[in-house]
Formats: structure tokens, sequence, C-alpha cells
């Protein structure tokens, strides 16, 4: 302990039962665990000499950004210390010539953003959580958001990364030299490989002209069904996002928008590019809609209503309190045209199981967020919220789908990863992790199954519980 205070401070230290509380947990995984001491290293000689050390002591440890994660990634199950990344907040450089930046760890998603936009600039991957999640979590996630569809994920926008081995010896990997892509690997990694430090990521120039679309359906089903439309007529928008009618009530009630009280989806269009083609792009987006009996379609007309709209689908996750004391959120992965299939998977679901399900769509990409809505203090209730995610995951499989889109693996899906891969391919992954963490002690007992492996967390307890 001594040894680590001389390395990062007292500040850098968190001990005190009652603090390490803020870090048994991340956004939204209902599996808790407490770390015993968290080590806050604020520059990358300052992490190396911490996982150096942890390494010579045989120490396992895990890595942790902002904790805006959803899949338990940063749970120190297994490890005893918790590595943060949240007081290495450099921009260390800007490069507008070749449109990138160098970022540390820290550093906030849309602080990149506000750090360019005055040279007309920006960083494409926007999760519904990009003004607290951090680069490096965005990394080991792979994060993507809304406008995945059109621009891609984290790993399309990292050309390099700046990692601390799990011996303490810092690599700078980048996609510019010759080899492997050691930076695609590492991206996704959920901290399994080391512990990123800073990134280089790659800036766009922002789209002349923006048209952002609102069409109102009867249904999932019509909404579904004008998702493949799109797509089909060979239009790929920015984003393309569906949320139910639970989701707009809650979101109707925090924002006042001006959502329809009557519609049972609505599909959340935007198309960016110039000026002179987004018109007739438009009208073809609306022409499909129409077509899949969208019973209305509104175009954002002010900047502030685009911003209000935008408002409304990324901070969705937090009006859902508005309808209940509480949810778990899922985020499976199927082939557009069989998203009408897995709406009536989750109905069923939810009859079955007597639990409400909202549903939030980055529908372009068939990457689905059922938010299964509960209340703890109900007996039984969390352990049929678990029972019903699990069997929504399974139906994706069964449709040709993945178990994440975006959300990673964690804890909360690990259980399933001998049901999505087969035994040679989990196999394969071991051997890459046992390459580059052949002892284990960076975030074990994550992503891939270890057999015998012990996952110990705790489930929240209902209110007055003892």
């Amino acid at each position: 302990m001594a040894r680590l205070r001389d390395v990062v401070g007292e500040h850098g230290i968190v001990e005190r039962p009652t603090a390490l509380k803020v870090y048994e947990c991340d956004g939204y995984t209902l599996e808790k665990a407490a770390p015993q001491l968290v080590v806050l290293p604020e520059t990358t000689r300052e992490a190396a000499r911490v996982v150096t050390m942890l390494a010579q002591a045989g120490v396992p440890f895990v890595p942790r950004g902002a904790g805006t994660g959803v899949s338990g990634g940063c749970l120190p199950v297994g490890a005893a210390v918790m590595v943060g990344t949240s007081r290495m907040r450099r921009i260390r450089s800007i490069d507008v010539e070749n449109r990138t930046a160098e970022v540390e760890a820290g550093v906030v998603n849309l602080e990149v953003t506000r750090a360019v936009e005055a040279r007309a600039l920006y960083y494409a991957p926007d999760p519904s959580s990009q003004s607290a999640c951090t680069i490096g979590g965005n990394v080991a996630e792979n994060s993507g958001g809304p406008h995945t569809l059109k621009y891609g994920v984290t790993v399309n926008h990292v050309v390099a990364l700046e990692l601390v081995l799990p011996t303490g010896e810092v690599v700078w990997l980048d996609r510019d030299e010759d080899g492997y892509d050691l930076v695609g690997l590492v991206t996704g990694a959920e901290g399994t490989l080391g512990i990123v430090t800073a990134a280089r990521v790659r800036l766009l120039r922002k789209p002349e002209a923006t048209i952002t679309l609102l069409a109102v359906f009867p249904g999932i089903s019509e909404a579904s069904h004008a998702v493949s439309a799109i797509i089909a007529a060979g239009i790929i928008p920015a984003a393309l996002e569906m949320m139910d009618a639970l989701v707009i009530e809650a979101v109707e009630a925090a924002y006042h928008f001006g959502f329809p009280p009557d519609a049972g989806a609505v599909l959340l269009i935007e198309l960016d590019g110039l000026t002179e083609s987004l018109e007739p792009l438009a009208e073809r987006v609306e022409a499909c809609c129409l077509t899949e009996h969208a019973t209305s379609i509104r175009r954002a007309s002010t900047e502030a209503e685009r911003a209000l709209l935008w408002k409304s689908r990324k901070r969705a996750f937090g009006a859902m309190g508005r309808l209940t004391p509480n949810y778990c959120t899922q985020d499976g992965v199927v082939p557009r045209s069989r998203l009408p299939e897995i709406a009536a998977t989750i109905a069923e679901v939810s009859a079955r199981h007597r639990l409400r399900i909202a549903m939030l769509m980055h529908a372009g990409d068939g990457n689905i967020h059922p938010l299964v809505l509960y209340d703890e203090s109900v007996p039984g209730e969390v352990e049929r919220v678990l029972a019903a995610g699990d069997e929504i995951l399974e139906a994706c499989l069964a449709l040709g789908g993945s178990i994440t889109g975006e959300h990673g693996i964690g804890v909360e899906k690990l259980g399933m990863m001998s049901s999505a891969f087969t035994e040679q391919t989990l196999a394969a992954m071991a051997d890459v992790r046992d390459a580059l963490n052949p002892r284990g002690l960076c975030n074990p007992d994550k992503i891939v199954p270890s057999p015998g492996a012990c996952v110990e967390i705790t489930r929240p307890r209902p209110r007055g519980g003892g």
C-alpha cells in the first residue's frame, strides 16, 4: 500500500469502505462487486509503475474508466485492486491537417468533439453516455452509438493505442505500421489484454447539412419493415433509431418533445451530407415510411428541435425512472429483416414473466436494447428479470444474431459465451488472451469462461432488506 501511495499520491488511493462503494457497480448491470483498493494514476508512467508492482506481487487487478458500462466489464471479479484511468484527462495533441487527436484514456468522449468543433471537425462514435464515458472505456468495450450505422464503432476510428501490458511494460500500437492489427485486437478486449492509457483517434469533417426525421408508426412491426425498406432502397442514414410506446411515454414525460401519445413506435432517422443531395434523399425515405404505414412524418425544423429530439433518444435510459423503480438493459443483435420476429418473442417473454419490457433499437444495425422494467422490492422479481434477459439473448442467437452489439460481455453474459461460440473458437480466444496476459492478472474471469472459475458477485437486495 505504501509503495502504491508513493507512486500516485494520497489523492490517487481510495481505501475507505464507504468510498469503495462507488466502484462496486457500473452503469446498469445488476451484479455488484466492490474492490478492496482503488488506485488512480495520473500519467502513463504512474500507471506502468502501479501495474509493475501488482504484477511483481501477483495481485490481480481490473481496469476502470468512468464506470458507465452496462455489462459489468469493470467489476472487480477475482481482482482485489482496481486501476482507474479517470485522472488521465489530457488531450495531448490535435493534428488538424491529418484529422487526428491524441488523447488520454480519461478524456470524456464528448470533450474530443468540443476540442475540435471550432475547426469544423468532430469525433464520430457517440454512445448514449458520451457526456460521461471516457475514451479508454470506449476502446475497452468497442463502443458504438446511434450513428454507428453509417460511421462505424470505436475500432473504426482508432488509429493507435498506448497500452500498459499486464507486466507493466508500455507499448505503442500503431495501424500505420506493418504487421498484425493489434489495435483492432485490443479494442473490444474489455481490458483483458492490458490497460489503455491513450489513443490516437480519427476526426471527421462535420457534414455540410443534416435532415432529421421522426416517423410515427402503429407498432414495432410496421417500423421494422420501414427500416428494411430504407436499407433495401440503397439509403444508409447516419442514424436509424427506434423507440416503442413505453419508451415514448417515458421520454415525453421527461423532455416534452411532443411525441404522439398514441404512437406504437417511432423511427428517428438522420440523413447527412451535401445540401443538394439531402432533399431528394429525404423524400425517398419518407416514401419508404409511408409505404410501410407511417401515420405521420415530422422534420426537425431548427437545430434546437433536432437537439431536443436527440436528447430524448440519448437520455431515454434515464427517463425510464418515470415508469419504474428499476430496469435491466439487454443488448442483442438480429438481422434487420428479423426485427419483427424478435419483437414478437420479447412480447411473449414479457407476458410469460409478467414483466413490462420497453424497446430501444439501433434499428439500422439490428441492435436491440430491451429494457426490462421491475421493482427490486418485489420478492422473486430480480430472478424473473434475469431469466427474461437470458431468453431474449438466446432468441437472438436462434435468429442468426449475437448476444452483444456494443455493450460487451463483462460478467453479465459470460455464461452465454459457450452458446454463442464453439469450443474451438473460445479456445482460440483464450490462447490470444494468454499470450498477452499469461498469468491472468489483468481483468480475470471476463470474456472467456474459465473452467472452475468462481464469479463472486452480489445481487441488489430488495429495499428494506437486511
